[in-house]
């Protein structure tokens, strides 16, 4: 078995009674003071436990929020403590940051708490070395479980991996795993698949890709920018017409690198953007002045399709048409039911993260069939982007 370049749980040790400092992403999105969606604090959960099951004195640090350095109680990680306890299935202590150290000290080996939201100190956000030093004397051991925070050098996601030992927990360490899989070293060939609707936002996922993919798939909004680059008119579509030069300059570079970029050339059109309008598919070049390409057509997902079974490894970031309404969900689900029918054969390792993904793979129920379904949003994306994560580096052996 190959050593992995980070410690985890499997290298601390014997652990009773030590304090553990455990950075979650516990940063959950509230209605009426309820948890709307428990997924990150369900993440948090077998590290938790884990932790709390070997006699660890567990404090869970992390944000909730931006209160920009000051305190507000709305913002208060008080008010995730109660189901976060609930889920965890045993009773989770909240630790307000004010004494922190003194309520640490009645803490026995077992227990779990949550620190009140790191960002009420105006020093989490600059890495300030007098917030991790503060940070650090609450704790013996130091363990990142939040991937999709660990793009910020922050006090708790990167400055106290130097002056505590420390340790990737279990949904870390998967994620990891996974990326490792998908991009560090993958089974050839690869795909990717890039949606969404701007090419700006995505471009410096693109220029890394190109090099390292065999196929590149590109959809959402931003296929319309390469089509125009390609000479097509896309009519009313959205489409940022100042940057297929730069559109040109990405599909040379994967002609450089061998990668097949793949455009749709059938697509699903409407006048109007709104549910359920009247619709035509048609050829890329056929797209009237008045219309708008607001999903990938049927022939172009079967080709598609076609190409994903030649693949060993898939990479997923962004939606293939407008999915959030129908009927332009059509696409993004009839390619995800492939890829998660060839994953669940043996035949793909399927990686896909992004806020927008996630829940277009929630929409054709296969979220659960991919190898792996990333959270995060901004860390996933700079992982797609070749860049070296703060938070990762840090906990580097």
């Amino acid at each position: 078995m190959t050593m992995k370049p980070f410690k985890t749980l499997d290298d601390m040790g014997d652990i009773a009674g030590k304090r553990v400092l455990v950075r979650e992403d516990l940063n959950v999105p509230m209605d009426g003071g309820q948890v709307s969606d428990d997924t990150r604090l369900r993440a948090a959960l077998p590290t938790v436990s884990e932790l709390a099951d070997r006699g660890a004195i567990v404090v869970v640090l992390a944000h909730f929020g931006r209160p920009k350095g000051q305190r507000n109680p709305e913002m208060s990680l008080a008010l995730v403590t109660r189901p976060f306890s609930q889920l965890l299935g045993r009773p989770v202590r909240f630790i307000d940051d004010q004494g922190a150290a003194d309520a640490i000290a009645t803490m026995q080996p077992g227990e779990v708490g949550i620190l009140e939201n790191t960002r009420f100190d105006a020093g989490e956000e600059k890495n300030d070395p007098a917030t991790v030093d503060r940070l650090a004397a609450l704790g013996d051991l130091y363990v990142n479980d939040a991937f999709s925070a660990a793009h910020r050098a922050h006090a708790s996601t990167e400055g106290l991996a130097h002056k505590l030992p420390a340790f990737a927990g279990r949904s870390m360490e998967a994620e990891l795993d996974a990326l490792e899989k998908a991009l560090g070293n993958p089974e050839h060939p690869v795909a990717a698949v890039v949606g969404g609707a701007k090419v700006s936002t995505k471009l410096d996922v693109l220029k890394h890709l190109v090099g390292k993919v065999d196929h590149l798939i590109i959809g959402g909004g931003m296929a319309n920018t390469f089509l125009a680059a390609r000479g097509v008119d896309v009519g009313k579509s959205l489409c940022e017409h100042d940057l297929t030069g730069t559109a040109d300059e990405i599909m040379d570079a994967a002609d450089k690198a061998g990668c097949t970029v793949h455009l749709p050339y059938d697509v699903v059109v409407a006048k109007e953007f709104r549910a359920n309008p009247e619709t035509r598919t048609v050829n890329v070049h056929e797209v009237a002045a008045d219309e708008m390409i607001l999903d990938v057509g049927p022939s172009a997902v079967e080709a598609l399709a076609d190409v994903l079974k030649t693949c060993r490894t898939l990479v997923w970031n962004g939606p293939m048409g407008a999915f959030e309404t129908p009927p332009f969900d059509a696409a993004t689900v009839a390619l995800a039911k492939t890829a998660a029918a060839l994953t669940k054969e043996g035949q793909l390792v399927s990686v896909a993260g992004g806020g927008d993904t996630v829940a277009a793979l929630n929409q054709a129920g296969v979220a659960g069939d991919f190898s792996f379904v990333s959270t995060a949003g901004g860390a996933f994306l700079e992982w797609m982007e070749g860049r070296e994560l703060p938070g990762v580096a840090a906990l580097s052996r």
